[in-house]
């Protein structure tokens, strides 16, 4: 069942007609092309081409096909029909008679699908947005539980510089932060309506379009009938934020694999949110975080497969466009169920500093102390960096820490001394004496808790 034909001598081939259509995804924007049909249906009667009857007679009709998809979607043989639109134009017949044929005046698939298509992706980015608050208040609360809980930082998955596992965290809810900010760019581009446009050209018919804004809540109208239908800029910008998110989550996901492990032991995962294994029975797998970092590769090649399909197309509508609903529909379930996982998930993550709490005491990572330290006395940073060098070089030699040198043994490595340099060690000192708001200072963590709290209404 197709919404055109008059000009064809011979049906569509079969295979042809199952190749072409879009039913079985397009479906999902059922809801969204209700709410269109009401509102057209409203605007036609208020430029009288509709009567107030036939108006009345067109809701009803569209409140039934809804009710009875809805309630009863297995009733229905989806296969007969070539798109959601044509689904919904035939049942609205059997509802509303030969009125249903007045609901199409001025108004093609081109700009139909486009305002339906904007619609659900807005949908979609406000409980997307809603999910990553979550996952912040989430991260917050564990951030805040764990202010104090001293841990490597690294770079080069090397130990670098002690941090505490509430700054970690908190640098997750930082991305997160972008993350809603560039979906709320993607809103923006979205918000804008592009029916008026029909299939390329607009209309001759006096379309009310400010009403169709006002009643589609569209905070304007595009301003271009050639670009109205042929624009899918805010399906890419939309993958693009969800890429990023994914890449967010993806990079969180591989520090808890990491940390789950028996080698760093810093982490202990929930056993709702962990498998085990089909052969050996002592393992216990972080599954669903590499899931979500796997999954992460389908959102990106989803974002690369509309801008491909699109890097040739001319002006205006081509079928090509069809393909732009599967990447956007599955990207939003992966990135909505990722995020929701993950709250939950986080939620019963156990943290166990000793051991990296041992490495970091049998380690170096207080070398850029000291030669803060010798800058502080005067030492240029390039000697001062070479002079704690060569420290670290004597303790590594003589298996030693920092904190078990005598006066003797620096003295013979340092051009300068005072007893001031044991109040470095131990790695628990360290936080306290940093400077820099940025810093993992329990104090200024603190504060950056309470002001995060603050901003999501904790």
């Amino acid at each position: 069942i197709m919404l055109w034909g008059g000009r064809f001598k011979e049906e569509l081939n079969n295979e042809a007609f199952a190749f072409s259509s879009s039913i079985q995804f397009d479906i999902a924007l059922f809801g969204e092309e209700i709410l269109c049909g009401k509102a057209y249906a409203k605007m036609l009667n208020k430029i009288r081409i509709l009567t107030s009857a036939e108006k009345d007679t067109i809701l009803a009709g569209l409140e039934k096909v809804k009710d009875g998809f809805e309630k009863n979607p297995s009733d229905y043989d989806l296969k007969k029909y070539e798109d959601v639109h044509s689904f919904i134009e035939s049942r609205l017949y059997e509802e509303a008679g030969e009125t249903a044929g007045k609901l199409r005046s001025g108004r093609s698939r081109n700009d139909q699908i486009a305002t339906s298509f904007r619609m659900w992706i807005k949908k979609s980015i406000k409980e997307i947005i809603e999910l990553q608050s979550g996952l912040q208040k989430t991260l917050l609360q564990k951030a805040e539980a764990e202010a104090d809980t001293i841990i490597p930082g690294y770079t080069h998955t090397q130990h670098a510089q002690p941090v505490t596992v509430g700054h970690h965290l908190l640098a997750y809810i930082n991305m997160l932060e972008r993350d809603k900010e560039l979906m709320s760019a993607a809103y923006k581009t979205a918000d804008v309506l592009p029916l008026g446009a029909g299939a390329l050209a607009g209309s001759t018919l006096p379309l009310d379009i400010e009403y169709l804004r006002e009643e589609l809540n569209f905070s304007s109208v595009c301003r271009n009938s050639i670009d109205a239908v042929s624009d899918r800029d805010f399906a890419l910008q939309f993958l693009n934020a969800a890429s990023q998110c994914m890449m967010h989550l993806s990079r969180l996901c591989e520090e808890f694999i990491l940390w789950s492990s028996q080698e760093w032991s810093l982490i202990t995962i929930g056993d709702s949110f962990t498998t085990g294994s089909s052969l050996m029975p002592q393992k216990k797998n972080p599954d669903i975080c590499e899931l979500i970092r796997g999954k992460s590769a389908r959102v990106f090649s989803n974002y690369q497969s509309i801008l491909t399909m699109m890097k040739a197309l001319p002006l205006s509508y081509n079928r090509d466009m069809q393909e732009d609903k599967v990447p956007v529909f599955e990207s939003s379930g992966i990135l909505s169920s990722s995020l929701f996982l993950l709250s939950g998930m986080i939620g019963t993550v156990v943290f166990n500093n000793t051991k990296a709490l041992e490495g970091l005491e049998k380690g170096f990572s207080l070398a850029t102390d000291v030669a803060d330290w010798l800058v502080l006395k005067g030492i240029p940073f390039r000697k001062a960096h070479d002079l704690a060098g060569k420290l670290v070089l004597y303790c590594a030699a003589n298996n030693k820490k920092f904190s078990d040198l005598t006066e003797e043994e620096f003295t013979k490595i340092l051009t300068v001394f005072d007893q001031s340099i044991f109040d470095l060690f131990p790695v628990s000192k360290s936080l306290g004496r940093k400077k820099t708001a940025s810093s993992p200072n329990p104090e200024f963590i603190r504060n950056q808790l309470a002001q995060w709290k603050k901003s999501l209404g904790v």
